[in-house]
């Protein structure tokens, strides 16, 4: 990618601010417990190698410990949610909704459904998963 290629995001106020030189994978939506309470609603989140990840402003970036094995990254300035990252994982997910400009990506599957709420369907005809396919420490609907 060129400098003018970078995909830039950032957090409500600015505070956080990030770029990824590099490839970032299909966006999953997550209906799992933890994503849910964190935004309001399901996560869709894309994800890059953290070598490809910069933070450019993080002057409020806090992480939380959501589980064992994960955190949750967000403003602690405006409250947003931004990131989620796995211990001992190369890659770092990032919220696709916190993109600056329109990433081109396209959406490949819902994880953790099971745990979708009542009042909302999900009719794209995407592959749905009860869990996060192959990642037994997921089990339990902790996702990403």
């Amino acid at each position: 990618m060129t400098d003018d290629q970078k995909a830039r995001g950032s957090c409500l106020c600015g505070a956080v601010k990030f770029e990824v030189n590099g490839p970032l994978r299909k966006i999953s939506y997550c209906h799992c417990g933890q994503c849910q309470k964190s935004s309001g609603h399901y996560f869709a989140a894309t994800a890059a190698a953290r070598s490809d990840f910069t933070l450019t402003e993080d002057r409020d970036l806090k992480w939380f410990k959501s589980s064992p094995w994960a955190e949750r990254g967000f403003c602690g300035d405006c409250g947003c949610s931004l990131f989620w990252r796995m211990e001992g994982d190369d890659n770092i997910s990032i919220l696709a909704g916190s993109f600056d400009v329109d990433v081109p990506l396209t959406a490949e599957a819902h994880i953790f459904v099971k745990g979708r709420k009542g009042y909302y369907d999900i009719t794209d005809g995407l592959p749905q998963f009860d869990t996060y396919p192959g990642d037994p420490k997921n089990s339990e609907g902790e996702g990403k």
